[in-house]
């Protein structure tokens, strides 16, 4: 079977990654619109905490913005976001009853709403239907990281993200080290030559873990995985997925290509109980790269133990924690970022308005779609146990939606009658 991508596809990263590095040197201030014409719309999709924050730093992007419409699976969360959000941008919130829209459809209903810019923040496992639809509807879009949890999204999103180059739309995606200034500098160094030529990257997202919540007796099984939607691969990825595409995506960045294989090993050492789904407790990846350079990946939810959420890099006349913004080097003359660093979270979305307003380039998901593919292909090669290819990944046929999206329906994971879920087996499980 001809592959539906290839890896040599990566190489166009090469090409867009000097332009973000560039961009290091931009202001990042928002543009201010003169009359209500020029008001843009927001609708916002997925009212967690995240999607919370996410509405909050758009309105503060631009003077000139209103969130009109907003959609969840759940109308508490619904009702807790739009009440942060009254008291973070009082004045700017225009969202009557009729525009709050609940339930598994609730997405499409507000993508119907005349808004000019979408903000996705959903569980990423609904991501690709989500920017699918918004790019068929014309709408610039924020997106969170991870854009997908299969090789199947992935593809989803890298051709909506062709058809909205096709449109001129702007689309950002919330791995907001591109927009930390102490990023953009370490990198831009490293990548000038200051540690030399980069032979091995480690990087990880050991912690203790997330939130669990309660099992109610009136809960379907649909319900009780979405609200607990990070312990499911079909709406999470996993966390190596889920938050470790942060680290990876980093040490991407510096080398300007993707990994062309991993090999690793996980599983489920102390975070065994029912509570947490069917998701592995620690990873350890590594991936190779087309140059050589080999990336050590580590991510652990276990509490009580050594904790890190960083990434470095060893060349050839160096070291760096890029993480810190500190580069060593062999011979002397070390370096330390000291320099302003704003919130990225905040700079990403002042960027993407900006470039909203000034109609300039702003296309982040290509990105975001293979290095979200690069934490699949960790989480593949650890759940497997066998070495896995990155064009295997991002052809795979291994799909984790379900079949219907309703209350009742049955998820692709079910407990079994002692309400354990069944665990990816190394050895076992199904590669790609």
């Amino acid at each position: 079977m001809t592959p539906l991508f290839r890896l040599s596809d990566r190489r166009t990263f090469l090409k867009s990654s000097s332009t973000l590095v560039g961009a290091a040197a931009l202001a990042s201030r928002p543009f201010a619109a003169d009359t209500d014409e020029d008001v843009l719309r927001i609708a916002l999709i997925g009212c967690g905490g995240r999607g919370t924050g996410a509405a909050n730093q758009a309105l503060a992007a631009d003077p000139n913005t209103r969130l009109v419409a907003v959609a969840d699976a759940f109308r508490d969360r619904i009702d807790s976001s739009l009440a942060a959000l009254e008291t973070e941008a009082p004045g700017r919130i225009d969202v009557p009853e009729d525009r709050k829209f609940v339930g598994f459809d609730a997405y499409a209903r507000a993508l119907d709403v005349d808004v000019d810019v979408v903000i996705l923040a959903t569980p990423p496992g609904f991501r690709p239907a989500h920017f699918e639809a918004a790019v068929e509807r014309g709408r610039h879009v924020f997106m969170e990281k991870p854009v997908a949890v299969d090789g199947p999204g992935v593809r989803r999103v890298l051709a909506a993200a062709k058809k909205a180059k096709s449109k001129n739309l702007k689309v950002g995606v919330g791995l907001q080290r591109h927009h930390e200034a102490r990023y953009l500098e370490t990198v831009r160094r490293i990548r000038e030559g200051a540690i030399g030529n980069v032979l091995v990257y480690r990087c990880y997202w050991n912690s203790g873990g997330v939130w669990v919540k309660d099992r109610l007796p009136d809960m379907t099984e649909m319900e009780y995985q979405m609200r607990n939607w990070y312990y499911f691969n079909w709406l999470c990825g996993d966390h190596i997925v889920e938050q470790h595409i942060h680290n990876l995506d980093v040490c991407n960045w510096i080398e300007g290509d993707y990994p062309t294989e991993a090999r690793g090993q996980g599983g489920r050492q102390v975070r065994t109980g029912r509570e947490f789904g069917e998701i592995y407790d620690h990873h350890f990846v590594e991936f190779s790269y087309a140059s050589g350079a080999k990336m050590f990946s580590q991510c652990r939810h276990q509490q009580g133990c050594w904790n890190s959420v960083s990434e470095h890099a060893h060349g050839t006349l160096g070291t760096a924690d890029v993480s810190r913004g500190v580069i060593k080097k062999h011979a002397g003359g070390d370096w330390m970022f000291e320099g302003d660093n704003p919130n990225p979270y905040q700079v990403e979305h002042d960027r993407l308005f900006a470039a909203i307003r000034s109609d300039q380039p702003h296309m982040e998901a290509e990105n975001g779609a293979r290095s979200t593919l690069t934490a699949i292909l960790g989480r593949m090669a650890t759940y497997s146990g066998k070495v896995v290819t990155f064009d295997e990944a991002l052809n795979s046929e291994l799909a984790l939606v379900p079949t219907a999206y309703t209350w009742d329906a049955e998820p692709p994971t079910t407990p079994d009658s002692d309400g354990r879920y069944p665990i990816p087996m190394p050895g076992i499980s199904r590669a790609f």
